[in-house]
């Protein structure tokens, strides 16, 4: 199929209406080869040949020798430029040599290594050394062969976290000839994942330590703007780093589509994921394999609803479009990552669970459901079609307001800005606090210890040894004599964190039924009362179930088989209290930026109930839902005395105002901050007790906070000066969700003063 015809086709179908907002077609680019300066094992090097690899690029020949002469290595590359061969060929060359040696491969998904796996399969994994994944989906009766047998273990940080650390001993082989630890996708671990994984490979190196193991590390990533950094970060260590991408890539057609309005309702525009579903229909009807992007898990349901229906009287093309996302049950994305690798789909909807570097096969096409949130994770996406010299386009399509405003009003963003700094934090107290206890679970804590865990160990023991800070019992969780100790036998502390939030272990969806009713997918603890409270529509597989029960002291969700004909939308709300300032500055009115820690109290208030297909919403509804308290880091901006001033002389609403401001602040921050607007929590107040006057602030929205609002607030001119360029070129007059609503505002959106919070942005950056 020519793309470059087929988006002409889509320019002049009479459905057509003016989408395509921005089209650029990037050109092909010719790869760069270089000879290998060391000298492959012989099997090694048969093995390239049958796979009709006759030279590498410089990049990969690069990375390999740096590999070979035992540095920690990191290769900084795009996607389908080879980086797996930076690591799969010094490995197999060394197993080739001493077959006793062992590796572990870590991936952030458990989709990857089982792709991964395939790969290493033409390397000899099978016959001539044993590899295997060793996950959640592991088998049982399997688990005690891997340990004993395999030479290479793939896993995910979670699982080596939970399933591999705290049985070290059962592992002692493993871990005594452990050579190599290989890190994939780095740049997929930031913020709160990251700031646990970096602790997870902490722990990591001490077990080794003690089996009188030191494993060479070697990564691999897309390109972001601190590679070198987050990787030491990550694991403690220096790397050497490759990242000239020198592989070869086809034309690209790049897109924005911009939703277009709806007749004889000026300023709103048709639903992005009616939109996404229309589009991935055109395409899959023209056998163009297709895989679409989303934000969310249940977008990705209503989007698969959508193209269904769309494709429904097409042959059997209906039955080739399905959903991949977190939550499903291990069997069915086995299943569905089968049908991806054979090309059975044509079409398949994810979350960003696909977005790191599985090979499903030659897709043509990548539709992104809004903005990902970086530049970084845009290029990832954009590159899973169109894999090596293959032709392929991308569409992204535009959401109401926030940054996507900005991306259709600035599009060579696309193309100009460069990759972010990827933030994590391993020092939070609290993500720091959980794996001191797991690390003294996994072998007693001495001074030592302090070059893995940092200065502040020995005083974060301190707190966790007292059993005034244990909720529920009179014992510590540890205890002191010449090193630290594990004291409580009937506590895993491992099992009690999950690296993926801060919310503890996953809650379960369960549909009734016998023996305690079906299983029928899981969620994160912090995001259950958002997606799984009483009254939720959750969509699962293109079906729609109801929730009845949500049980607080079970962690289930009692869910029916139902079809309302709607979706929900959580609303929830917050209270800030402040603990301590770090800094503060003044801003050209007069105002005070301010950095600091912050108490943060959240509920979920309620739902909204939106129409399927329309987007049409039918109604709110109450909830009374236990509240949850954060402490973290937040950037606040106290309007001086003239900006209040300022306000009531131009007849503007103080609180609606600081509220629009409050939102449009946190839908930008993606463009200035490695975010995603979901990972920003804000509170706005017309007179805070503790600031004694209005305040708008916005933080991280995880306990200790991950670096986020310390770029905000280094960076909080560029971000208000782009708040001040969305709001005035906005044409509505009130406010809408191009500038300043919020999906999510618990308050209903009320009130909302767009004028107000223009002029107030205008005098807060002079």
């Amino acid at each position: 199929m020519d793309l470059g015809r087929l988006i002409e086709e889509i320019r002049s179908d009479k459905a057509y209406r003016g989408q395509i907002e921005w089209l650029r077609e990037v050109p092909a680019r010719d790869g760069r080869y270089a000879e290998l300066d060391v000298e492959l094992h012989p099997t090694v090097q048969e093995i390239l040949e049958d796979l009709g690899i006759e030279r590498l690029y410089v990049h990969q020949a690069r990375a390999i020798e740096a590999v070979l002469r035992g540095e920690h290595v990191v290769t900084v590359t795009g996607t389908a430029s080879g980086k797996t061969l930076t690591y799969v060929v010094p490995l197999a060359q060394r197993l080739y040599e001493r077959p006793a040696r062992r590796a572990l491969l870590m991936y952030p998904t458990k989709a990857l290594a089982q792709d991964q796996l395939r790969k290493l399969a033409e390397f000899g994994a099978g016959s001539a050394f044993h590899a295997a994944t060793y996950d959640g989906d592991t088998p049982r009766r399997d688990r005690r062969r891997i340990k004993r047998e395999a030479q290479v273990v793939l896993t995910n940080p979670d699982m080596l976290h939970v399933g591999i650390l705290p049985y070290h001993h059962t592992w002692a082989d493993f871990f005594r000839n452990l050579e190599y630890v290989v890190l994939d996708e780095v740049h997929s671990y930031r913020g709160v994942f990251g700031s646990h994984t970096a602790n997870v490979i902490r722990r990591l190196r001490r077990i080794c330590a003690g089996y009188g193991s030191d494993p060479q590390f070697i990564a691999c990533s897309a390109t972001i703007g601190n590679p070198g950094q987050l990787f030491e970060e990550l694991t403690g260590l220096e790397a050497t780093m490759i990242d000239e991408d020198t592989a070869p890539r086809g034309r690209r057609f790049l897109m924005l589509w911009l939703p277009p309005e709806i007749e004889g309702q000026p300023l709103r525009r048709r639903s992005a994921n009616v939109e996404a579903a229309e589009l991935m229909v055109e395409l899959v009807k023209s056998h163009v394999r297709t895989i679409a992007f989303v934000l969310a898990r249940s977008v990705a349901e209503l989007i698969l609803r959508y193209a269904r229906e769309g494709l429904d009287g097409f042959e059997d093309l209906a039955e080739r479009v399905m959903s991949y996302r977190g939550g499903y049950l291990p069997e069915e994305r086995r299943e569905i990552e089968r049908r991806l690798f054979e090309g059975e789909l044509l079409g398949v909807v994810s979350t960003t669970a696909l977005e790191v570097g599985v090979d499903i096969g030659g897709l043509d096409a990548a539709i992104l459901t809004g903005y990902p949130g970086t530049i970084s994770s845009t290029w990832q996406q954009i590159g899973r079609s169109g894999r090596g010299e293959r032709d392929s386009m991308a569409a992204l399509v535009a959401l109401p307001g926030g940054v996507h405003r900005y991306l259709v009003q600035h599009p060579e963003y696309l193309m100009q800005a460069e990759s972010e700094r990827a933030l994590i934090n391993p020092r939070n107290r609290y993500i720091l606090a959980g794996h001191l206890l797991c690390a003294a679970f996994e072998r007693a804590i001495d001074d030592s210890d302090r070059a893995y865990f940092g200065d502040e160990m020995e005083a974060i023991l301190e707190l966790l040894a007292d059993p005034e800070n244990r909720e529920g019992s009179d014992l510590p969780f540890i205890a002191k004599r010449t090193r630290w100790y594990w004291v409580d036998p009937d506590v895993y502390p491992a099992g009690e964190i999950s690296l993926r939030s801060t919310g503890g272990p996953p809650w379960q969806i369960r549909v009734r039924g016998k023996r305690g009713g079906v299983l029928l997918g899981t969620v994160d603890a912090a995001s259950a009362f958002r997606i799984v409270h009483p009254g939720a529509v959750y969509l699962h597989a293109g079906e729609s179930y109801l929730v009845e029960e949500l049980d607080l002291e079970e962690r289930t969700a009692w869910v029916k088989r139902e079809e309302p004909g709607y979706y929900t939308r959580p609303m929830g709300a917050s209270q800030m209290s402040v603990l301590a300032w770090e800094t503060e500055r003044e801003m050209p009115s007069g105002a005070r930026a301010l950095l600091g820690e912050l108490e943060i109290t959240s509920r979920v208030i309620g739902f909204r109930k939106v129409r399927q297909v329309s987007e049409q919403e039918l109604g709110t509804e109450d909830l009374e839902l236990p509240s949850s308290t954060i402490e973290t880091v937040g950037l606040a901006i106290a309007p001086c005395a003239a900006d209040v001033e300022a306000l009531a002389e131009g007849g503007f609403d103080l609180m609606g105002s600081l509220h629009a401001l409050e939102h449009s602040m946190i839908a930008l921050l993606p463009i200035f901050a490695f975010c995603d607007a979901r990972d920003v929590g804000g509170v706005s107040e017309s007179d805070h007790d503790d600031l004694g006057g209005p305040v708008v602030s916005v933080y991280d929205d995880y306990n200790g906070g991950v670096g986020i609002a310390e770029v905000a607030y280094e960076r909080l001119d560029e971000l208000l000066a782009a708040v001040v360029e969305q709001i005035a070129c906005c044409p509505c007059e009130d406010g809408c969700p191009e500038c300043v609503q919020a999906a999510n505002c618990g308050d209903n959106n009320m009130p909302l003063d767009k004028a107000g919070a223009l002029l107030l942005a205008r005098r807060l950056v002079g």
